[in-house]
């Protein structure tokens, strides 16, 4: 199997966007890392909602990426890229509101 064309970068879009989330959830944490330092970041609600947007737009991306990939590297047809990208849009909309 091999990379795909973008040689699997669209995870790592993922795994940011993971990252992103995480901070959202620990923002107003008193709560304690393994170090000991509190895992709350304090960022005003108007930074939050812009996480939050940023979180929306780079789960799209990780969408649109992969489903670009497959295309390119001849694993979907044109057809089947736009009805996999809408599916999975319209799936990610339904989970993340």
């Amino acid at each position: 199997m091999s990379g795909g064309h973008f040689n699997y970068k669209q995870n790592d879009i993922g795994h940011i966007a993971d990252e992103v989330e995480q901070i959202i959830i620990d923002n107003n944490s008193n709560e304690k890392d393994r170090h000991g330092y509190s895992k709350g970041w304090y960022y005003s609600p108007e930074v939050m909602d812009e996480f939050k947007k940023g979180l929306k737009i780079l789960r799209q991306a990780q969408v649109y990426a992969q489903r670009i990939d497959w295309l390119v590297s001849s694993d979907d047809g044109p057809d089947s890229f736009l009805k996999r990208l809408q599916h999975d849009l319209k799936q990610l909309e339904k989970n993340n509101g």
